[in-house]
């Protein structure tokens, strides 16, 4: 796939990139027995959309969901607690 003459297949993409990086995984990876039937692998969520940022607000409410995510899932208290955010670069 050339990517320099303006390419836009980012579904493509992501589908290349994730299967090249999922085959390179060791085969003992556990896979819990529904991604075993749907011949996925762990490291990969399952939903991909793509979205085009809109506007100033818009890309705000994405690096604030971005930036929230860890504290979401349970991972730090507060989202300055996340060590590896770009949120301490702002």
């Amino acid at each position: 796939m050339d990517f320099t003459n303006g390419d836009t297949d980012f579904p493509v993409r992501w589908y290349l990139i994730k299967s090249a990086f999922s085959r390179a995984l060791p085969p003992d990876e556990y896979r819990s027995p529904s991604r075993v039937r749907k011949g996925e692998r762990g490291i990969w969520q399952r939903r991909y959309w793509e979205h085009t940022i809109r506007d100033e607000g818009d890309y705000q409410r994405h690096f604030d969901y971005i930036h929230y995510n860890p504290v979401k899932h349970g991972h730090v208290k507060r989202v300055a607690d996340w060590p590896y955010s770009t949120f301490h670069l702002g």
